[in-house]
């Protein structure tokens, strides 16, 4: 364990997070840069670094074509803004060659020259590479041996004594999770440094301009010159002057070369390729390329695997709801549901118990705290009202602490339905975590000096209590559908219970209409029986009588009585009954009455009706209406002969037309019994019935809604 450093407890260790390290006014002098106006002949304003000795002895106001020995402006479209640059321009300088990179800056066109020593690698070479250790990243078994492959990859690109793949972790420290390095030397293999190692600004820098070197951390900063060019922005310059803090940095690591090549997933820093060296070393533009193209196709295989365990994780976890969702189906109540299904629930979020409170009631499985410790813990969740997910209770809810060892985690799912809360628990995790230096002390001071880093990377041990294992995204996404499918499940119940109900009442209903249909046959027959009757009595007295008057009276009676007995059959005979086509009941009414006028008549009645859906009880109105309409032809048009009597049904739009028609002599006089029971009728279907001339003849036409008004 490294010794503790004295410390200034009043010390601001934020100033890091605010050194503006993008414009640091001078660059690292093994290379050059010109800073140019951005229009006109792009004349050079400012320098740094021996241009003079290096480039050309007179470059202050000459134009930048010149100095670099070819046209620019056919390179200047590919420069829209600060981030994208045209690099591999090759450049002579005096006695030894360079390699320029364009870049834009506001108001300026910044060009920074690094040396180039060896002829670079070819580009089938280069490409040929690249693919075969793409391939080796694809055919990975696992994250870890990906890692693993990618800093050999990378250390046999750079050279480098050590090379680490650094992963950020959701607290902004950071981890070595793979190293590749000289046997000589210790490792940093798992070892953690602390958030504040790498600055806030320093991580935005890392997705802007993906690679950085640094060949000797003992230079002296070559600066702007003129100095009113000392705040021209340099992060996009790869030989940009490091900050002193991390050079001192360095040394207190015992590097003296450093490359970093930035791992960026999705847009935002995943991680770092850091090298060291004990030693200087040059890291060529041409190898800084390849090493961002490598990451770039190391970020995706990392996406890819990544993307790979979480798809299998959610894969499980849906496999665990179906089997135990269906469970939540029957009509037991919630508590019992639950009861039934408690240990797949556990097991499927690998929770260490599982507790369940409805109002003050508790049911417990597994490794739980004491009732009253449940309660308070669903009386916090039911405050905020949304599920929680946390592997550190105890530092969001005094009353869990204590309760660490069966209650660090905590995965709460509320389900205001029912009034419950569904509580999966986690216990403490004891972690042993090694740290690259003390990270409490990564400060150091003494007394009336300056802010310094901190000086001990020794691996420091550090014992994490209090924590459970963090609860994966796909777990807690789990927890959110099993609420889903708790509250879908308990509705189909309800659905199902009130389905039984209405079926039940369905059955009733079935049964009482059963019972009132056989009454109601009953009655039918009864009825019938009655009408045939009198019809009989009718006949039998027409045939008797003395009188012509008293048997035309009777015929007519039996007539009326006739429509009413096929309007009672009409009813009783169909499944419907609340409506009849009224074409139909009409025809079946005339073929009735052709009988009981005989075969003469029979012959002239001709029948045009359309299909028209009336309200049983008005078709009987109408078919009396008819009949009575029909007798009165047969009296009145052709003196007691038989002549040709037309019947017609029509319908327009929600009225209904019933026309009867002869050709014989006209409306007779006079107003009986049979035309005061019509016109009630008509009254009564809401109608009107007008008397025409038919030329010759007599054309009655009754008009009604076919609906009651």
């Amino acid at each position: 364990m490294a010794i503790p450093l004295e410390t200034d407890p009043t010390l601001d260790l934020t100033v890091c997070d605010r050194e503006p390290i993008h414009i640091p006014g001078a660059i690292q002098p093994h290379g050059l840069l010109l800073v140019a106006a951005a229009d006109g002949d792009h004349a050079v304003l400012a320098g740094a670094g021996a241009i003079e000795s290096r480039l050309a002895a007179d470059w202050q106001g000459r134009p930048l074509a010149v100095l670099l020995g070819q046209d620019i402006a056919p390179l200047l479209h590919h420069l829209p803004g600060g981030l994208d640059a045209v690099g591999q321009l090759p450049v002579e300088g005096i006695g030894e060659r360079f390699v320029a990179t364009l870049h834009r800056a506001g108001a300026h066109l910044l060009v920074e020259l690094e040396p180039v020593a060896d002829e670079p690698s070819s580009v089938a070479t280069t490409l040929g590479w690249l693919d075969a250790v793409a391939g080796s990243f694809e055919r990975a078994a696992d994250l870890q041996t990906l890692y693993d492959r990618a800093a050999s990859a990378f250390r046999r690109l750079t050279g480098f004594d050590r090379v680490m793949i650094y992963r950020f972790l959701d607290d902004d420290a950071g981890q070595v999770v793979a190293e590749d390095r000289d046997p000589a030397l210790d490792t940093f293999r798992n070892h953690r440094f602390p958030a504040s190692d790498i600055p806030r600004q320093a991580r935005a820098l890392y997705v802007r301009n993906r690679t950085r070197v640094i060949p000797t951390i003992d230079y002296d900063p070559a600066p702007l010159r003129p100095a009113g060019f000392a705040q021209v922005d340099l992060s996009d310059i790869a030989v940009r002057h490091v900050s002193p803090i991390h050079l001192q940095y360095l040394r207190n690591m015992g590097v003296e070369a450093s490359a970093s090549i930035s791992i960026v997933k999705d847009g935002l820093l995943w991680g770092l390729v850091a090298c060291h060296h004990n030693s200087p070393r040059r890291l060529p533009p041409d190898v800084r390329s390849t090493g961002a193209t490598l990451a770039s196709g190391l970020a995706r295989q990392i996406r890819a695997k990544e993307e790979a365990a979480a798809y299998r994780e959610r894969l499980a976890l849906r496999v665990a709801e179906d089997s135990v969702v269906p469970r939540l189906n029957s009509e037991e109540p919630l508590r019992a549901a639950i009861v039934a299904v408690k240990d797949e629930l556990c097991a499927m979020l690998h929770a260490d118990g599982f507790a369940m409170i409805a109002g003050d009631q508790v049911e417990r499985f597994g490794r739980c705290p004491e009732d009253d410790v449940l309660r308070g813990i669903a009386r916090w969740v039911r405050e905020r009202g949304e599920p929680i997910a946390t592997h550190e209770l105890g530092a969001l809810l005094p009353i869990a602490r204590g309760h660490e060892q069966t209650a660090s985690g905590l995965l709460a799912v509320p389900l205001h339905e029912e009034d419950a809360i569904l509580l999966w628990l986690r216990a403490e995790t004891i972690e042993t975590i090694e740290w690259a230096g003390n990270p409490h002390k990564s400060v150091a001071v003494a007394p009336g000096a300056m802010l310094t880093p901190r000086t001990s990377f020794a691996s420091y041990t550090e014992t994490v209590s209090g924590r459970s294992q963090r609860w994966t995204l796909e777990k807690v996404e789990a927890g959110h559908r099993l609420r889903r499918r708790f509250h879908e499940a308990r509705q189909h119940l309800q659905v199902r219970i009130l389905n039984r109900e209405y079926h039940r009442a369905l059955a009733e209903k079935d049964a009482l209409l059963a019972q009132k249909d056989v009454l109601m046959k009953e009655v039918n027959h009864r009825v019938q029986n009655s009408l045939q009757l009198v019809a009989s009595f009718l006949r039998l007295q027409a045939k008797t009588a003395n009188s012509t008057v008293v048997a035309d009276h009777l015929a007519e009676a039996q007539a009326r009585l006739a429509a009413v007995a096929l309007v009672h059959r009409r009813l009783y005979r169909d499944d419907q009954v609340e409506s009849v086509d009224l074409s139909r009941y009409i025809d079946e009414l005339i073929a009735d009455m052709r009988v009981s006028l005989g075969a003469e008549w029979g012959r002239h009645i001709k029948l045009d009706l359309a299909p028209v859906l009336v309200p049983t009880d008005r078709a009987v109105n109408i078919g009396l209406i008819l009949t009575e309409l029909v007798i009165n032809a047969t009296k009145y048009a052709y003196g007691g002969a038989a002549g040709p009597v037309a019947i017609a049904l029509e319908q327009h739009g929600g009225k209904l037309r019933l026309i009867v028609a002869d050709d014989g002599r006209g409306k007779g006089d006079g107003e009986g019994f049979g035309s005061r029971m019509m016109d009630a009728m008509v009254q009564r279907l809401s109608g009107i019935i007008e008397f025409g001339d038919n030329a010759p003849g007599l054309r009655a036409i009754m008009t009604a809604p076919i609906a009651e008004v």
